[in-house]
């Protein structure tokens, strides 16, 4: 009997299309492993066991089955975005327990391609922080139990690394669709805005909240993209010789980057020279302030979406960043801080076409109730394991993350792609040609 279990969606979809599976038997099989291993991982706060059968028999039923791009293929989403018949909680019990009425468009989306979700994933409260801990459960890294799969899409990163579903939806605000795949060894790409739709929260943080894909294989990421998008990526034909910049500088002065981290910059440097790209090492001219306005515009959404809720039902660490948030949000909303950003990094994109850089600058922290503890310790510890993500969110520009080697802890390493607005098909082209020639293992071995 073929397991549909670690699989590509790309996969599952051509056999539920061909007749060669049904719904039904690739959903059963994935729920089996959900109900058997998610004990461990916390990739999910609900699983939707019964309606994710029925929808699965629904999708089978289809007269469009065999054009679905998704057909039968599960899929997980992040608690911040509705489906309908289920609460949309954010991370935090100051969220009424009350099913949405419809879905999200990115859900119904998927679910017009003939996706099944199954289940919600755990989020940090508001989706603030990049360890995924809560109210509602702790997702770990599967390839490392003790370590926290990162966040704050870390749900679905385990989810995903783990097996229990071959693609989840996430989205970024500060690198939160990539810091949980650099820890969790997956594929992502965070949009520029306008390519997928937003309406992630009050404001989608001033317009750096972009949702995107969580996969195991750039296929998976161009296919899930395409769907959400409702634009079809095309895979490039032969190789476009691209000007890359190899960085192994952290964005945010003092914050050093782990050897593991630059190694893994060096050598898919010389993986991209000898695949005929034009590579120099080469650093962004990132800006003292950088640091200052991530934090505005970090603590400033977070005063937005807390606006509205029982304080008193918040962690204390999320109280105080709402509450420093206060003091920078009419800066904030001017965007002049993303708009000087921009100014001064856009001459070293003329100059190159895409930035390789560190996905994170060292592994994640350990799995622990970060929620129960300070404030001032959760933010150095996000500042000193992933400064790398956050100035492509100010700045709005696409952003990747790729599995690449290995930690001395056996967990994946990571680099990180950066296109210029438009580049995502670009962004794409190279990552898979890092995926050619350096290919990674796809599933955790948690069996």
């Amino acid at each position: 009997m073929t397991s549909w279990v670690g699989r590509t969606a790309a996969e599952i979809a051509a056999a539920v299309r061909d007749k060669h599976a049904t719904p039904r038997e690739v959903v059963s099989e994935h729920l089996a492993r959900i109900e058997r291993l998610d004990g461990r991982v916390g990739a999910f706060r609900t699983v939707r066991a019964e309606a994710a059968l029925a929808e699965a028999d629904e999708v089978a039923a289809r007269g469009d089955l065999a054009e679905l791009p998704l057909a039968g293929v599960p899929v997980a989403v992040k608690d911040n975005l509705a489906v309908r018949g289920e609460a949309r909680r954010l991370g935090t019990e100051a969220t009424p327990d009350t099913p949405c009425a419809d879905d999200h468009v990115t859900v119904a989306r998927l679910r017009a391609a003939g996706a099944v979700v199954v289940g919600l994933t755990t989020m940090p409260e508001l989706g603030v922080f990049g360890t995924t801990e809560g109210a509602h459960g702790t997702a770990r890294n599967p390839w490392d139990t003790s370590r926290t799969a990162g966040g704050s899409s870390g749900g679905g990163a385990a989810a995903v690394a783990a097996g229990l579903v071959p693609i989840a939806l996430g989205n970024d605000g500060m690198g939160s669709l990539r810091i949980p795949a650099a820890n969790c060894g997956l594929v992502t790409l965070k949009p520029g805005p306008g390519v997928v739709p937003a309406g992630i929260s009050d404001g989608d943080w001033f317009g750096m909240s972009e949702n995107g894909p969580l996969a195991t294989t750039v296929e998976d990421v161009r296919l899930m993209l395409s769907v959400l998008a409702d634009t079809e990526f095309v895979r490039r034909d032969g190789p476009t010789p691209y000007r890359v910049a190899a960085s192994l500088r952290s964005p945010i002065a003092g914050v050093a980057v782990t050897k593991p981290y630059t190694a893994a910059v060096r050598e898919a440097a010389g993986l991209l020279m000898k695949a005929g790209h034009q590579v120099r090492r080469a650093d962004p001219p990132y800006p003292m302030s950088l640091s200052f306005t991530s934090l505005a515009h970090w603590t400033a959404g977070t005063f937005v979406d807390a606006r509205g809720l029982d304080r008193r039902q918040l962690a204390r660490r999320t109280r105080v960043h709402a509450s420093v948030g206060r003091a920078f949000l009419n800066g904030v909303r001017t965007g002049k801080g993303r708009e000087a950003l921009r100014r001064h990094l856009e001459p070293f994109f003329a100059e190159y076409d895409v930035l390789l850089a560190p996905a994170l600058a060292r592994r994640s922290p350990k799995s622990a109730p970060w929620h129960e503890r300070g404030w001032l310790r959760n933010v150095l510890a996000n500042t000193n394991y992933s400064p790398m993500t956050p100035p492509w969110n100010l700045t709005g520009w696409p952003a990747m993350s790729v599995p690449f080697g290995t930690l001395p802890s056996g967990a994946p390493c990571a680099v990180q792609l950066v296109g210029r607005p438009g580049s995502e098909a670009d962004l794409l082209a190279v990552a898979e040609q890092l995926e050619q020639r350096r290919p990674w293992q796809r599933t955790a071995p948690l069996d």
